[in-house]
């Protein structure tokens, strides 16, 4: 991935009912981003926009897209792949999603 700038790297957070269980009790946020930025990348993204936090390990996994097939146009499709991230931040810093 050539650009690092922090808006190119970072997608969007996940928001879901487990990223909150593990914000609230292992102090890691969840992330949607680039499918080529590495966790160098990731880290320095997140240290870059939240100057106040450090990043203690990131975490990432690669998603295939969904496959899907539109029987009534005779054609099969697949959504796009994605990948997340699992960051985990030092004892006592915290970042504000909402």
């Amino acid at each position: 991935m050539k650009s690092t700038h922090p808006y190119h790297v970072l997608i969007t957070p996940v928001l879901s009912e487990e990223s909150t269980i593990q914000t609230e009790s292992n102090n890691k946020y969840v992330f949607k981003v680039h499918p080529r930025s590495t966790k160098k990348q990731i880290r320095e993204a997140i240290e870059a926009q939240w100057t106040e936090v450090k990043v203690s390990s990131v975490n990432t996994m690669n998603y295939d897209g969904k496959k899907s097939n539109k029987m009534r146009a005779g054609r099969s499709g697949q959504g796009a792949n994605w990948k997340k991230a699992i960051v985990t931040l030092r004892q006592g810093d915290t970042i504000d999603l909402i």
